[in-house]
């Protein structure tokens, strides 16, 4: 494993990113652990480290939906609206005239599988041109004000019609919490960060994790790193399941060998076998995973991971239907955070990985060619 440690290390050297955690497991335990660099002012980076994890927390979200499938609450193929009739109320943004949005009810009705696998029509401000438009013209508030109202995005497309990267998984948590009873940390905290032992994982920053938690950092004009402010935001009227929550590389390690275990982990069951099947299949109905081209691209670069395979979506993860050669095989599952945390796993070769930073661009190539040699050197070793 001395040559992981050597990527890492000369990652941080040449600046690559400000500092890294990686950390490897198969299903029964840890396999690697490394890291190089300072994770904040004096403070090594390490297991012990807490990152702002984004868009990790949309594989949370789309468990805990999946947990709420297996027991019978809905199903793939329910409508949102039959358990949230406030989604009925979005309209698709058919065009803009004298620079005013037009707009047009969809073709067709969203469903819990549009949602998970982001075909819902709704899409982020990030890779879609027409959305910040949108929100110029109207006043609409990010998903990152953490508001009710900020769910409302338009519909970029009509339901089913194409993979567009936006909030779904915001609203599959608040379908999670209609049918439910419980308010979405909870549920979480209950059904499944204590059943995992993820103690280093919460939507809010406790004073002992503040203790822990790395700064951020930004690719300024000069190619180096300068602070960044950037976070959840705390105690919002909603917490969204795309981006809600903050984690450790080791707890998220274990969220992922539940998966590698067929839903369970050191005797807690999460899912049934069915729904670990359901969970981890192709769910887009004959469509692929697109190309994100970045419409700011300060904070993030276009993002179009292992372009030379087939990619589709699971219930909860970009699924790749190719072999990578010397990388992860035909059916492996990922996703990352704006912030560039990273994960996959590969349950035909049992394993799964974290590497995890803090920093912006989102993707930016220099990043990625990391990531690759880091995901080699895994299998290698």
């Amino acid at each position: 494993m001395s040559n992981i440690d050597a990527i890492l290390k000369d990652a941080v050297a040449s600046q690559d990113v400000p500092f890294v955690v990686a950390m490897a497991a198969d299903r029964m335990g840890v396999t690697y652990s490394g890291a190089a660099g300072d994770a904040a002012d004096g403070r090594a980076a390490g297991e012990e480290t807490v990152f702002r994890i984004f868009s990790m927390t949309k594989a949370v979200g789309s468990l805990a939906a999946m947990m709420t499938i297996d027991r019978g609450k809905f199903d793939l193929e329910t409508p949102v609206e039959d358990i949230l009739p406030e989604f009925a109320d979005l309209m698709v943004l058919d065009r803009f005239e004298n620079g005013e949005p037009v707009m047009r009810a969809p073709k067709t009705k969203a469903t819990v599988r549009h949602l998970a696998t982001h075909t819902s029509g709704l899409e982020y401000e990030f890779w879609n041109t027409d959305m910040p438009r949108y929100m110029e013209a109207t006043g609409h508030p990010s998903i990152l004000t953490g508001t009710r109202q900020a769910l409302n995005y338009p519909l970029m497309t009509d339901p089913g019609t194409r993979w567009g990267y936006g909030p779904s998984i915001d609203w599959l948590g608040q379908a999670v919490e209609k049918v439910d009873g419980r308010r979405i940390d909870q549920y979480c905290r209950e059904e499944i960060f204590e059943p995992l032992g993820m103690t280093s994982t919460a939507f809010e920053v406790s004073d002992e994790m503040a203790s822990r938690l790395a700064s951020v950092y930004a690719r300024g004009p000069d190619g180096t790193f300068g602070p960044f402010d950037l976070a959840p935001p705390p105690q919002p009227e909603v917490y969204g399941m795309g981006h809600a929550l903050y984690s450790s590389a080791p707890d998220y390690l274990r969220f992922l060998q539940m998966f590698l275990n067929g839903g369970e982990l050191d005797g807690e069951r999460l899912l049934s076998e069915d729904g670990l099947r359901t969970m981890l299949a192709d769910q887009m109905d004959g469509l692929s995973f697109e190309k994100m081209v970045t419409v700011v691209p300060e904070v993030t670069a276009d993002c179009d991971p292992l372009p030379d395979a087939h990619r589709t979506h699971s219930f909860g993860f970009l699924r790749n239907e190719d072999d990578i050669p010397g990388m992860r095989a035909a059916g492996s599952q990922s996703w990352a955070g704006v912030l560039n945390t990273h994960y996959w796993f590969d349950p035909a070769h049992d394993v799964a990985a974290v590497i995890m930073t803090q920093s912006l661009p989102f993707v930016e190539p220099r990043y990625m060619r990391l990531y690759e040699a880091y995901e080699k050197a895994v299998y290698a070793a």
